[in-house]
C-alpha cells in the first residue's frame, strides 16, 4: 500500500521500518533544536509531517520500547489516533515519566505509527446480548493477574 504523506518542511524525515518485519514505522523529531521533557512534563514534538491516511484505516502512535523502557518517555495519551480525515500534523505529545530530565535530539526517533484498518459500525440499542462463558465478568474474572 501507497501512502501520501507532506513534508512541512524540508527538515522532516520520513518514517522508516527498523527491519523487514517490523509493524511500527518510526517518527522523527523535527525541532529547530534539541529539547529537554523535564520530570514528570509533556512536551508536544514536531515531525512536520502531515500524511492522507486512507479511508476505513487509522494512524496509531505508540511508544517506542527503547524510550519507553531506558528512558521513561512515552506518549502521553499512550496510544494517539490520526483519524482518515486528519491532514494537519503528526506531533507527538510525549511524556517524561521519570525523575531526570530528558534531551530529545533533532532527527531522534520519538514514536512508531502504524496505519492499520480501522471499522466504522452503527451502535444499535439492545437489551438482549448474547450470552458467553465469560458474560459479565471484568477486570481479573479469570482468576489470572
Amino acid at each position: 500500500m501507497k501512502l501520501k504523506i507532506k513534508k512541512l518542511k524540508p527538515t522532516a524525515k520520513l518514517p522508516t521500518y527498523g527491519t523487514v518485519y517490523a509493524a511500527g514505522a518510526d517518527l522523527y523529531a523535527d525541532e529547530e533544536n534539541d529539547l529537554i521533557i523535564m520530570p514528570h512534563s509533556t512536551n508536544l514534538i514536531h515531525t512536520s509531517l502531515a500524511m492522507e491516511i486512507p479511508e476505513g484505516y487509522v494512524g496509531l502512535i505508540y511508544a517506542r520500547s527503547g524510550l519507553a523502557t531506558k528512558r521513561h518517555l512515552a506518549p502521553a495519551n499512550k496510544v494517539g489516533v490520526i483519524d482518515s480525515d486528519y491532514r494537519g500534523e503528526i506531533m507527538v505529545a510525549l511524556h517524561n515519566h521519570s525523575n531526570e530530565p530528558q534531551k530529545i535530539e533533532k532527527n531522534e526517533r520519538i514514536a512508531q505509527i502504524i496505519i492499520t484498518p480501522c471499522l466504522h459500525v452503527d451502535f444499535i440499542v439492545d437489551d438482549n446480548l448474547t450470552e458467553t462463558e465469560r458474560d459479565a465478568g471484568g477486570f481479573g474474572s479469570t482468576g489470572k493477574i
